[in-house]
């Protein structure tokens, strides 16, 4: 039975969605979820967790992450990037001076109004939707951080590559667009391509291609990173077989140790769960064997 997280590099024109159906069949398993939507014009890093490891995703979703971003300025779009229908085109009068100047508002905690093309709900709908029909509603401003905002190099006259690394939640087209916006030229985001999301970088990752050539060979599994690897930074603790079965009925037990948060396995080596300790007493966060 497959169990564990395989980190996609995700293809150009693919939904997040699509990824996910296509890991179930190649990995014969029903439970498959992701950490962090791409858009079908991204690419790169997509965490897939599979089987039991699906019980991660809920932490990995949290986690801050890093884009390497197309920029074209001049141009404004109604979904903030070229996917979409231009609205309006304007002379650019700016070099690479003026834009290194305008990022630094953007900077640290800000607040960002999501873009409508997007699938945060207003009222039980989509925003997506309601851009579709051409309603555009308010949508009120989030709290974001962008830790890291550079520019890496100017690409055409008009166009240059950032770098951004960010919190949960930044839709990295918007900002472009409001970049566009504040150097009085217009922008939007021309590429994306995710180069670290939930502690993964490109280079644990792999494609559909290859996973589906491991598939034909019988030996998909042996992509698949143990989910506890994903909780590495935790220390290890190995309990003997009666806490174990106290651990696998639910019920806390007692523990020797500091107070913390602990990666727990049995006295065979298996990953049990994560779980917190608290004097002397172990608790389940979330549990990953087996039922």
């Amino acid at each position: 039975m497959a169990n564990g997280i395989v980190v996609i590099d995700k293809p150009v024109d693919w939904t997040s969605h699509d990824v996910v159906a296509r890991c179930r069949r190649l990995f014969h398993e029903k439970r498959v979820g992701h950490a962090g939507t791409l858009d079908p014009m991204a690419t790169g890093v997509l965490p897939v967790f599979v089987g039991r490891a699906t019980r991660a995703v809920e932490f990995a979703a949290e986690a801050g992450k890093e884009y390497i971003a197309g920029l074209k300025l001049g141009v404004i779009t109604d979904t903030q990037d070229t996917t979409g229908n231009l609205l309006e085109q304007r002379p650019v009068n700016v070099g690479r001076a003026e834009l290194e100047a305008a990022l630094a508002p953007f900077r640290g905690d800000i607040l960002q109004v999501p873009p409508m093309y997007s699938a945060l709900k207003v009222k039980g709908q989509k925003l997506y939707e309601l851009a579709r029909k051409g309603v555009e509603v308010e949508r009120k401003p989030r709290p974001v951080t962008i830790h890291t905002l550079e520019v890496l190099e100017q690409t055409g006259p008009d166009e240059y590559r950032l770098r951004v690394a960010c919190s949960k939640g930044t839709y990295v087209r918007t900002l472009c667009h409001d970049i566009g916006q504040a150097l009085g030229c217009g922008g939007c985001m021309s590429a994306l391509r995710r180069t670290k999301a939930a502690g993964f970088d490109l280079s644990t990752a792999v494609t559909l291609e290859q996973v589906a050539e491991a598939a034909e060979r019988g030996e998909e599994q042996s992509l698949l990173l143990p989910v506890d690897a994903y909780f590495s930074t935790y220390p290890a603790l190995t309990v003997d077989e009666r806490r174990e079965k106290s651990a696998r009925n639910g019920a806390a037990f007692p523990q020797e140790g500091e107070d913390g948060t602990y990666r727990v396995y049995g006295p065979q080596g298996q990953f049990l769960l994560l779980g917190e300790l608290r004097g002397g007493r172990m608790t389940t966060i979330k549990s990953f064997f087996e039922v």
